[in-house]
């Protein structure tokens, strides 16, 4: 026998099952926590292994590049090495060739002795004669200093009382002491000049290596320097899904950025990413927490930055499904199966047009939403009048999806969306007299209709009218919805020829009221301007087929001149 007195919570329940209920549910968050805490560690650990490695691999690389450069400047110390010592061996030579020469010069055959009247004839006198003997004596002694090596040949000097100084400016002055000193100097100046060409030869070729040296450096340094810029500025790697979160404080200017994504691994050089920002003009970077992928350029990563970041960290999403304000549910079986998280068409989601198609049509799915959200969906129209009973019910609006994300999680996340932005706007559709169904049925026409806020409201304030007069809406976005051609490109021709004589409800020319449902997904702009239209007595608009401006009137007479200045008279 149950207790009837025990106190009951408002759901029934009594308050110790209440507390346990609740003391398991706290369990069980705290175990979803523990596991998701577990899971960050586990990213963390993986990502401080993948950051070692980019540092052991920069390093490899950059003692690659540093023992390449060392080996360049050896080989060209070597070179240098080997023309100084070609110099010094060339320049002993001409040193030697001219002592040499000077030696064959003082010791070539002599005259024949003269006799004592050619003496006289000369006016030589003995004394004369024998100063003469005594210099040439002198010369020969060169004779045997001209093979000696430098040393000995220095000491022999010395003891000799010559002096031998191999230096060109030495061996310009020196002169020997012949008896005809015009005769010799006629003699050496072929073999100075010889030598001061060879000088200048000399002198042109070290300029030349050293120039060659010098350029060689630069040329090095400035191939390195280019290889090491270019390679940072690339991704870190271009093939890798793999997302890094990161968060950017407050006041980060951008040299701090470029250290915090450096020591992240999500680049390679946080002094490059300092520059090219710079020379790029990047600025305005955004605080708060960003999951960044290594296969990023510097030019998305900067891109990310100026749209800011999150308050607290979230979940990276494996990719982005964009619902564009408008489209219908056969556009958004298409949109779902394309990833508008890159540029790459290519790039495809998980899901298939096929599968999203037979789940927004499944019956047991809609009721489950139905109970979930009976604010939005309680109105639904019947699914013999609708194409689809969901058809303006997904908000338009991008959505991540994660690893585990399921096609049913993704629809209800855009049908939840559209519950939010409707929230508050209930108590005003319930107070007009109007269901939530009839506000997104008008609204999706508004939304096709008109292209500004003020159009809209003014268009919206059309349909409203008419409504009240029991008048047909008469808009051709209703009929392309039937003939299956609604977000298809139509010329002005097809849209003017339109068939309005369609078997459809949702022909509003033959039909009053609205349709059975809406025929696409309106935007929240959309949806303002029909719960709150601007106040007017217009019947009728039409729009200038060239400037799309929009133009009003109360009586047919003038909407019929309308239509015929601003479209037919453009067709023709």
């Amino acid at each position: 026998m149950t207790d009837t007195n025990k106190p009951k919570t408002p759901t029934g329940q009594s308050f110790k099952e209440q507390i346990l209920a609740e003391l398991e549910e706290a369990n069980r968050l705290r175990k979803l926590r523990e596991e998701e805490l577990y899971q960050k560690k586990l990213e963390a650990e993986a990502a401080a292994k993948r950051t070692a490695e980019l540092l052991a691999e920069y390093e490899e690389q950059r003692r690659l590049e540093e023992q390449r450069v060392t080996e360049e400047r050896v080989k060209l110390e070597r070179q240098v090495q080997s023309a100084l010592d070609d110099i010094r061996v060339e320049k002993l030579a001409v040193n030697t060739k001219e002592l040499n020469e000077q030696a064959a010069y003082v010791t070539r055959p002599q005259e024949p002795s003269l006799e004592a009247e050619e003496v006289e004839s000369l006016n030589l006198s003995p004394q004369e004669e024998t100063v003469e003997l005594v210099q040439t004596q002198n010369l020969s002694d060169l004779v045997g200093l001209a093979d000696l090596p430098e040393e000995e040949l220095a000491e022999s000097q010395v003891e000799s009382g010559l002096e031998m100084v191999p230096e060109e400016e030495d061996l310009v002055d020196t002169q020997v002491p012949f008896a005809s000193d015009s005769v010799l100097e006629e003699e050496d100046r072929p073999a100075y000049s010889n030598k001061k060409e060879k000088t200048d030869s000399i002198a042109k070729k070290i300029s030349t290596i050293l120039i060659s040296i010098i350029v060689i450096l630069m040329l090095v340094t400035a191939f390195f320097g280019y290889r090491y810029v270019k390679g940072a500025l690339n991704p870190v790697d271009s093939t890798s899904t793999e997302y890094v979160q990161v968060e950017i404080p407050a006041g980060s200017g951008n040299k701090l950025i470029g250290q915090i994504l450096e020591q992240a691994g999500v680049i390679k050089n946080g002094t490059i990413f300092n520059y090219y920002t710079k020379f790029r003009n990047y600025t305005n970077f955004q605080s708060g927490y960003y999951n960044f992928q290594k296969n990023m350029s510097l030019d998305d990563i900067a891109a990310e930055l100026q749209k800011g970041g999150t308050a607290e960290p979230t979940r990276p999403a494996l990719g982005k499904v964009l619902v564009t304000e408008g489209y219908t549910i056969d556009q958004i079986s298409q949109a779902v199966t394309s990833n508008a998280n890159t540029k790459d068409t290519s790039d495809k989601t998980p899901f298939s047009r096929d599968e999203f198609l037979k789940l927004v049509a499944n019956q047991t799915f809609i009721n489950k939403m139905v109970q979930k959200y009976p604010n939005l969906l309680s109105g639904l129209p019947s699914a013999n009048d609708a194409v689809y009973q969901l058809e303006g019910y997904l908000f338009p609006a991008t959505y991540n999806y994660y690893e585990e994300t399921t096609l049913e999680e993704l629809v209800e996340e855009m049908i939840a969306t559209m519950d939010a932005q409707l929230a508050p706007y209930y108590n005003q559709i319930a107070a007009s007299g109007k269901t939530v169904n009839e506000v997104l049925t008008l609204a999706s026409l508004v939304e096709k209709e008109g292209s500004t806020d003020d159009d809209r409201k003014m268009i919206a304030s059309v349909f409203n009218n008419r409504l009240q007069q029991n008048m047909p809406l008469q808009s051709n976005i209703a009929i392309l919805y039937a003939m299956g051609k609604l977000g298809q490109k139509t010329t002005l021709a097809e849209d003017a020829a339109i068939n309005t004589e369609i078997n459809s409800p949702y022909n509003i020319y033959r039909n009053t009221g609205l349709m059975p449902g809406p025929v696409d997904s309106p935007s929240l702009s959309a949806i303002k301007a029909t719960v709150a239209p601007a106040n007017t007595n217009f019947l009728y608009f039409v729009a200038d087929v060239k400037t799309g401006n929009v133009y009003y009137a109360t009586s047919y007479e003038e909407h019929s001149a309308n239509v015929e200045k601003y479209v037919n008279s453009q067709l023709n």
